[in-house]
């Protein structure tokens, strides 16, 4: 398990690799349908505005300063009106399809005639992002996230990232990997700033890294998962007494430490079984487990599948996907 804190970690199997619209500019009428099944799309509105219809028929508006993540992968539209859908009005589809190997093959000529870079200050300008899996790791910050969340940014923010994106545009050497990272950093911006505000909403492990007595224990044991930790032992790295923490981190986390541990423990163990060959001595080591017996046992009672069972049924999930796509 990497040595990194909880959000990083999540966010490591989910990337900007090609898919993106850089800097879309629509006059009215307009809708835009989303179908490229990425597990996440962002949306910053530099200028104007539209709505959000998502598949279970909720309806967001979103404006100037509104940055938006969806969570996939079911398609959705951006409209400039709820009613735009339905008319014979331009609608423009973003569809990005990956090929097994995890390129993503994305074309303007694919985006259905949106203009680039016009300077109408009446019209609708976008930065749009569609974020790659690679994995399963990411599927734990995906439950974490409801349908859809919006954050405001501020105008100074916007203003560099429409600078940036059109410099991005007009640039051939290096355009598509400046806009990638670009809006690698704004998804850990988005999200860190919504988490910040989401309180009681916001995950666990969130909330426990934003408190001063279970922050230190939390990165300790996130720096170094397969340590033999105990809740005496995060205890220590909180400077505070066993019974102290184990009912503040009850408290706060919802379940208690070592409860918190395992699943931890857990769904790292589902990402490497699902992701990568190794053996499953090597997974329980990883993991903190001393052998693959007590990690096998741990892993059904948590899970319900044995370590075996539930590679093989994620390796044939996988074929399947990979034959249907």
């Amino acid at each position: 398990m990497a040595s990194m804190d909880p959000l990083s970690s999540l966010l490591s199997g989910i990337r900007a690799e090609g898919a993106v619209v850089s800097h879309a500019v629509l006059t009215v009428p307009w809708a835009v349908r989303f179908a490229d099944d990425a597990p996440l799309t962002m949306i910053s509105v530099l200028r104007g505005g539209g709505v959000l219809l998502l598949p279970d028929g909720t309806e967001r508006a979103i404006g100037a300063g509104h940055t938006a993540i969806v969570r996939g992968p079911g398609p959705f539209h951006l409209v400039d009106h709820p009613a735009t859908p339905h008319t014979s009005h331009a609608t423009y589809e973003i569809t990005c399809f990956t090929d097994s190997a995890g390129s993503a093959d994305c074309g303007a000529q694919e985006l259905g005639g949106i203009q680039w870079g016009t300077d109408s200050e009446q019209a609708t300008a976008l930065i749009v992002g569609a974020y790659r899996a690679s994995g399963h790791r990411h599927e734990r910050l995906l439950r974490a996230l409801p349908p859809v969340l919006v954050v405001e940014e501020d105008a100074e923010v916007c203003a560099w990232l429409e600078t940036a994106a059109a410099d991005a545009a007009h640039l051939s050497a290096g355009s598509q990997a400046l806009m990638d990272r670009l809006l690698d950093w704004a998804l850990v911006c988005t999200l860190r700033s919504w988490f910040e505000k989401a309180g009681a909403d916001a995950p666990s492990w969130y909330r426990g890294l934003a408190d001063p007595v279970l922050a230190p224990a939390l990165r300790s044991f996130h720096d170094r998962p397969a340590e033999p930790w105990t809740v005496a032992a995060l205890a220590a790295r909180a400077g505070v007494s066993r019974a102290l923490f184990a009912r503040r981190f009850t408290q706060l986390m919802g379940r208690p430490p070592l409860a918190y541990v395992t699943e931890c423990r857990m769904d790292e163990a589902e990402a490497l079984l699902s992701d990568t060959d190794l053996g499953i001595a090597q997974i329980a080591k990883a993991v903190g487990y001393a052998d693959a017996f007590g990690f096998s046992a741990a892993f059904k009672r948590h899970k319900g599948r044995n370590p075996s069972t539930y590679r093989a049924t994620a390796a044939m999930a996988g074929a399947v996907s990979l034959a249907s796509g």
